[in-house]
């Protein structure tokens, strides 16, 4: 199982793990691990690309962290929104055997 774990403080978002595989599939046939993987690959690229927030990025073969480390713009807020939304949504269509979104107040 994938478990994604979003913290937020005062409804702004502070770090993002994911962490695990998803078991759907094989290794190289699995879909849930593509669609999450496309889905947050996506995300800090385009957070990277198209703002100018700052963030640290550690990553391994199955394990994806990232925290900010200054203010978070509207932009990024809006991109993290879309990225849950995503993996919710994949959480839901799952039945919440593959993926599971935590989001944590802290």
């Amino acid at each position: 199982m994938i478990r994604v774990t979003v913290e937020k403080s005062n409804d702004t978002y502070v770090s993002f793990r994911s962490k695990g595989h998803a078991g759907y599939a094989p290794a190289g046939e699995d879909i849930v691990c593509a669609a999450v993987s496309a889905l947050i690959i996506t995300t800090v690229n385009s957070i990277e690309t198209f703002t100018e927030d700052a963030m640290e990025l550690k990553e391994d073969d199955g394990y994806l962290f990232f925290r900010f480390t200054g203010v978070v713009s509207a932009q990024t807020r809006l991109l993290m929104d879309s990225l849950v939304l995503g993996l919710s949504q994949i959480q839901e269509s799952c039945d919440n055997k593959y993926l599971e979104v935590i989001t944590k107040e802290v």
